[in-house]
């Protein structure tokens, strides 16, 4: 017979169960009760049950910090981790370090718990919403670089707004790592400061393939975003996190692109109509101050109203003939000087160089003139003769010139 105390034979359970491999990684489906979230530590404890057992169970802060969603009472879970022994009461329980809602509700369960916890932060508020600009001149876009949803926003501003230009960040929109690929193609968008509205989204698709836009993340970087933010994710029927903190939100992106920027003939006939109500304004106001010198001319001998407009009709025919020929001149040389730089200009414009094959490099808006200032992961922006193109440094090689070697040790 072996004598152990308490302490020796709970040391040696745990060892035994933690040495288990087949308790060493597992996942226990089951529903919560007795949940509890400690106050000071922040640690989860709270048993899973089935209708035949119970089992004791507890969640470290650092692992409960990477839940998506609030676990409660009543919610069916599957729970992952290992057995172990509590020593100080003897008893055996769960170590669970992930945790996901389980049945087909699992998602709409997490999607509720996002959408309450940032509501309730004050990211949907109405208050913190930017307006969009009226006469956008850039117009950003996070999504896929071959989605027909890109496609379709391009299609749409060329034909309503052809002033504005296309400002293009290419994401992957879903599967793994689409949602950090989303937040970082949005961050480098609100970097550069030149978008005056971002539009991110996609096309349709199942509630997969659209949910990496109800990322936490995601969402918040939206929030951040300086530029006014149009989400336009799936169809109508589709709703996202991105779409309640968005500034906009647009049943698809077609219609996202027509949010973004006016209409050109709606402009057009604007400006007919302003024209149209800017003569009839200035016809009443002459006719007014005709009747007016009428009424004031009353009074005259016959024929001096006449010769006094006729005096001042000669007055204002020489002053008008000398503003004329004036105004010629002037133009005529500032045109010739400005001929005369731009030629001057031209001749030592570096695009002129740009159009035999060369390009210039800038690093965070700032020339790169030899490569010993770069380094691997820098991000550059190259300027042609026709355009930019933005980069990433994959490696970095100095040349070193001929005959340079000489001397060297060998």
């Amino acid at each position: 017979m072996i004598t152990v105390t308490v302490s020796q034979l709970n040391r040696y359970l745990k060892a035994v169960l933690e040495g288990d491999k087949k308790l060493s990684n597992l996942y226990v489906c089951g529903e919560i009760s007795n949940f509890t979230r400690h106050r000071q530590s922040g640690h989860l404890y709270f048993s899973l049950k089935d209708k035949d057992s119970a089992l004791r169970a507890v969640m470290f802060r650092q692992d409960a910090g990477d839940l998506r969603f609030q676990p409660e009472n009543g919610m069916e879970v599957l729970a992952g981790g290992h057995v172990s022994v509590y020593e100080r009461d003897g008893a055996y329980q769960l170590i669970v370090n992930d945790m996901q809602p389980r049945g087909a509700g699992a998602m709409a369960v997490q999607f509720a718990q996002t959408k309450e916890r940032l509501e309730g932060e004050g990211l949907f508020a109405p208050a913190h919403k930017k307006p969009l600009p009226p006469y956008p001149r850039r117009v950003g876009v996070v999504t896929s670089a071959d989605a027909a949803a890109l496609q379709d926003i391009r299609r749409v501003l060329s034909r309503r707004y052809p002033l504005c230009a296309l400002v293009v960040s290419p994401a992957q929109v879903q599967g793994a790592g689409s949602a950090r690929a989303l937040t970082d193609a949005l961050n480098r968008l609100d970097r550069r400061g030149n978008c005056d509205v971002i539009i991110i989204g996609r096309g349709g698709g199942s509630a997969e393939d659209l949910w990496s836009f109800n990322d936490e993340g995601l969402a918040r970087a939206i929030f951040a975003c300086k530029a006014p933010v149009i989400s336009a994710v799936g169809h109508e029927t589709d709703y996202t996190i991105c779409d309640f903190v968005s500034d906009v939100r647009a049943s698809t992106p077609s219609v996202a692109a027509q949010l973004a920027a006016p209409d050109q003939e709606e402009l057009l006939r604007r400006l007919s109509g302003l024209q149209s109500a800017l003569r009839r304004h200035a016809a009443d106001k002459l006719y007014t101050s005709m009747q007016r010198l009428d009424r004031l001319s009353g009074g005259a001998a016959p024929g001096a109203y006449e010769n006094i407009v006729a005096k001042k009709q000669e007055k204002l025919d020489f002053f008008s003939h000398l503003i004329y020929n004036n105004k010629r001149i002037f133009i005529q040389e500032r045109q010739n000087r400005l001929a005369e730089l731009g030629a001057l200009l031209n001749s030592v414009s570096p695009l002129r160089v740009m159009d035999r094959g060369y390009c210039a490099a800038f690093r965070d808006k700032e020339a790169v003139r030899t490569v010993r200032r770069l380094a691997q992961g820098d991000e550059l922006r190259l300027r042609f003769c026709d355009g930019w193109a933005d980069c990433t440094v994959d490696a970095v090689t100095i040349a070193i010139p001929k005959g340079i070697h000489r001397g060297l040790p060998r």
